[in-house]
């Protein structure tokens, strides 16, 4: 969202379907047909980032049909294909030659919603079918990402920094100091350093998130971690309702940590046990495992992460959608997705980005926080003039959280178990950190629209009479936004 005031796009969903290979086998052209030479990795990922320093951003629109085979042949030769409101997914299948009767369609929660399929493709021929077609609104590799590195996928060592990204690091800190990293506040809950920043505790005098319900769209949640279940009520925070559910492979647990994060730091319970409070510590939540990581690499996440946002589209309790993932490539499936939940009045904020080996040095705004629908969120340090350490900044950010001390301290947040909190960085923290200030914000004004609440937060930013380059409206005054 590149302004508070919000246009609304009105756009007419009428049918997804997802298609998988049966044993019939598909019908491939001619050898002949396909190009004598297959684009090697190094020179797809080299294109890649000469766009990304261009322009800013990555479509596969910009690359040739070869590329987009290539491609295809490098990953797992799935083709995610959306066709146009005058056409149909048969009519797809017609496209590639194929026979209706030779795949079986597979209905998902998202049927009838999104307007895409997926296919099996090593064949030029049906790339370019596809492709030049003007019932298609885009064709294109879902799985690259995960083989954009080069580097054997089946060596686990050489691969697993890119595969576990932004994972493994939610554990409890045994070097928090009172009254520098946390105050305790009532009944026997933390509260992290960077609140003040921010206003927090003035802004709770007011509200404290109750009647709203947030998706988070992340890596799950950590079932050992009773502060985000059977303690979810505990304290100050009674009442309210936690919802766990998985897209990414049926199962709501966090493998990674990072989901359990993000649930901590927007919606920890200020509670009993001395762990942090989250920032909206009396909002509903629902909390969704979409990925297996916060780069979204594999067909499974991209598809895990579309779900996500349509079940959220659909949920008319959920008004704000949180998500601290993303990836270089543009994915018109995530952008339909976009679309339709900004079309259900969902207020959904992403990550601007955190660099990693993945991101070889690109520090702009990443997809799909770079997209009109939703606010893009980036970290700043306690100076309260420059970007975190690894945070993306760019004119498509639109607000800040201040997220890391001079010492490298990072905000508090809720580990995979037990009551010692742990920290978490990056822009991440930062996205989570701006949906619960909105939650609060739309708490006290409960019949507001979303266009109003983005407003209010604006308005009560430290750019907000001279818009950032880089962080937007900058820093947010929760107690200034929710007003007296």
């Amino acid at each position: 969202m590149r302004t508070p005031y919000f246009m609304m796009v009105g756009v007419a969903f009428v049918l997804f379907t997802s298609c998988r290979k049966t044993d019939t086998p598909y019908t491939v052209p001619p050898a002949q047909e396909n190009p004598e030479e297959v684009i090697p990795k190094s020179a797809i990922n080299a294109f890649v980032n000469q766009q990304l320093e261009t322009y800013g951003y990555f479509d596969w629109k910009m690359a040739s049909d070869t590329m987009v085979w290539s491609a295809l042949l490098h990953g797992d030769s799935i083709l995610s294909v959306g066709y146009t409101t005058n056409s149909s997914a048969d009519e797809v299948l017609q496209l590639t030659g194929q026979q209706v009767v030779s795949l079986q369609p597979l209905r998902t929660a998202t049927s009838d919603k999104l307007r895409f399929i997926q296919l099996h493709v090593s064949s030029y021929a049906t790339v370019k079918a596809l492709r030049s077609s003007t019932k298609i609104r885009y064709a294109e590799p879902v799985g690259y990402g995960n083989y954009m590195r080069d580097v054997n996928p089946k060596d686990a060592a050489a691969a697993s920094d890119i595969l576990a990204s932004g994972c493994g690091y939610n554990t409890a800190k045994t070097d928090l100091v009172a009254g520098t990293d946390y105050t305790v506040i009532t009944p026997a809950a933390k509260l992290s350093w960077n609140y003040g920043y921010h206003r927090i505790e003035q802004a709770w005098q007011r509200s404290t998130g109750q009647r709203i319900k947030v998706m988070i769209i992340d890596t799950g949640v950590s079932p050992q971690q009773e502060n985000l279940g059977s303690a979810f009520n505990q304290g100050l925070s009674a009442g309210r309702t936690i919802q766990k559910l998985g897209t990414y492979n049926s199962s709501p647990d966090d493998p990674c940590g990072h989901g359990t994060s993000m649930a901590g730091v927007l919606a920890g319970p200020r509670g009993i046990d001395g762990n942090t409070a989250g920032i909206a510590y009396n909002c509903d939540l629902a909390i969704v495992h979409a990925a297996e990581n916060v780069v979204l690499l594999s067909t499974a996440a991209i598809n895990g992460v579309t779900n996500a946002y349509v079940q959220g589209a659909d949920d008319p309790a959920v008004k704000i959608i949180s998500m601290s993932m993303g990836t270089l490539f543009s994915s018109g499936q995530i952008k339909d997705a976009l679309t339709y939940a900004y079309s259900k009045q969902k207020l959904m904020f992403c990550a601007a980005g955190t660099s990693t080996s993945f991101f070889a040095g690109f520090v702009g705004v990443i997809f799909p926080a770079n997209q009109p629908q939703v606010v893009a969120v980036t970290g700043m340090k306690d100076n309260l003039k420059d970007r975190c350490d690894n945070c993306h900044t760019g004119s498509k950010v639109d607000f800040a959280i201040v997220m890391q001390k001079s010492s490298g301290r990072n905000p508090l947040s809720i580990a995979m178990s037990g009551d010692a909190p742990s920290t978490v960085g990056g822009s991440s923290v930062a996205t989570a950190s701006c949906a619960a200030i909105a939650a609060l914000v739309w708490s006290r004004y409960p019949s507001y629209p979303r266009d109003s609440i983005i407003a209010r937060m604006a308005r009560a930013s430290g750019f907000a009479n001279s818009r950032s380059s880089k962080f937007g409206w900058g820093i947010v005054n929760a107690d200034a936004a929710v007003g007296y």
